[in-house]
């Protein structure tokens, strides 16, 4: 069957028995073992929520009976327990290319956003504008609108504002910033933009995008969400200023775990902290009536370390790192831009004829470790991811209209990418989504 997809790339296996001569031949192949899964499931979901590594139960199970349940409230020094956030920090920072003085471990993304964003405006005196993409994800538009409310009218007038435009459109809009820059009118504080779109995968260039926003008078703050663990990241080598991402996606952390932040070493002793709780206190248990900042990067601490959530976050840390011996990210990646250009082009080969279309890029670099897909119908997009979750393919769905399928190629097989797609393949040939079960939209999609 041929497709008219710029997907019908030459060098793709034409078999199943082809993927799995390449599965035998993948030096990735061992990690598969570091995680435990479900026997029958193809998860292609590792961009929600990252599937279980094997040895996360057994080291939050010895911190919650030994570490808590013997030693009790001496673990906070013996076993290291008020260290986890730095030392979090520190293990995570290789995996986006920073130091490791530059990287906490803290809170949510949300949270974290909230500081970034508002020591951004703070180190940006003067300039009242928030620029990020109309597409983004809502967390972080609905966190500025309220960063904004809160802050209400400046002194000497205005108000910051939050302008929003099409991915397609920065290049643009970076330009006209930077003629008012250079004309003396700067009114670019911060760009606020996330690599990788949650929805259709497409990447922007860091390096190139950064040093747009730094033309036109601006600081650089990435959601790396959909990048952490998923490639290599390298925010010192773009000139990043400021970042943040979720622990419980590529990292593995489990459900709702601890997110991260990154600050520039240079930016460090001009940051003010707005939550500025007690674990960000120069010296927490000297109990002082008046806050003072403590030195880097355990300023951008705020409240209590969440211990168990973090000890299931080191371990996913550790499964990815487990991974350097074997080639790395740089492996990771190579991995994943195969698992997903197979599965695109068997997926329209496949669909197409059923209005199966990929909003996905081609090109290698411009995408990061998903597939997407539109069907031409937002119930009928639901059902059928819900058709093939019964089949134990899960993959998920995006409002309004996408399928949704991630590639972490450390559990991942070329075969799993073809079974994939023959199953969607299946359920859009047979209608099996077409089933009323299959239509009910679950309160999480």
């Amino acid at each position: 069957m041929t497709t008219t997809s710029p997907w019908a790339l030459s060098g793709l296996p034409a078999s199943r028995a082809e993927c799995e001569a390449l599965d035998a031949a993948d030096p990735l192949a061992p990690l598969r073992a570091r995680f435990a899964l479900p026997p029958g499931t193809i998860y292609l979901d590792g961009n929600s929520l990252g599937p279980l590594p094997a040895d996360t139960a057994a080291r939050v199970n010895d911190a919650i009976e030994r570490q808590w349940g013997r030693d009790l409230i001496r673990s906070w020094n013996s076993a290291g327990w008020v260290d986890l956030p730095v030392r979090l920090g520190a293990r995570l920072a290789p995996l986006i290319g920073a130091q490791a003085d530059e990287v906490a471990v803290a809170d949510s993304t949300s949270v974290n956003l909230f500081k970034l964003l508002s020591a951004a405006l703070r180190m940006r005196a003067g300039r009242r504008l928030i620029l990020s993409e109309r597409g983004n994800f809502p967390t972080d538009l609905y966190i500025a609108q309220g960063l904004i409310e809160q802050l209400g009218e400046r002194p000497g007038g205005g108000r910051f504002r939050l302008e929003l435009v099409e991915r397609g459109e920065l290049p643009q809009a970076l330009a006209q910033a930077r003629e008012r820059h250079e004309a003396g009118k700067g009114e670019l504080a911060v760009a606020m933009l996330t690599q990788v779109d949650y929805r259709t995968g497409s990447m922007l260039d860091m390096a190139r995008v950064t040093a747009g926003i730094h033309a036109a008078g601006g600081l650089a703050l990435w959601d790396l969400a959909h990048s952490a663990g998923a490639f290599p990241v390298r925010l010192n080598q773009a000139g990043a200023d400021l970042a943040v991402g979720c622990g419980y996606k590529y990292l593995n952390g489990g459900p709702g775990a601890p997110a991260f932040l990154y600050v520039a070493r240079r930016l460090q002793a001009g940051f003010a902290q707005p939550l500025s709780g007690w674990m960000g206190h120069a010296a927490p248990f000297a109990f002082e009536t008046g806050y003072r900042p403590a030195d880097g990067v355990a300023r951008f601490l705020c409240g209590t370390p969440p211990v168990l959530s973090m000890v299931a976050l080191e371990a996913g840390i550790d499964t990815l790192l487990a991974a350097e011996p074997f080639g790395g990210l740089a492996a990771i990646r190579a991995k994943s831009l195969a698992l997903t250009r197979l599965f695109a082009q068997r997926a329209l080969a496949l669909c197409e004829r059923h209005g199966l279309r990929c909003v996905t890029p081609v090109d290698d670099a411009a995408r990061g470790s998903q597939a997407s897909f539109k069907l031409p119908d937002g119930d009928m997009a639901y059902a059928v991811v819900q058709a093939l979750i019964a089949r134990g393919v899960i993959g998920d769905f995006r409002s309004p209209d996408i399928l949704r399928f991630g590639f972490a190629p450390m559990y991942l097989r070329h075969v799993d990418a073809w079974d994939a797609a023959e199953a969607l393949g299946e359920v859009l040939a047979s209608r099996e989504w077409d089933r009323a079960e299959f239509r009910t939209r679950a309160a999480v999609t």
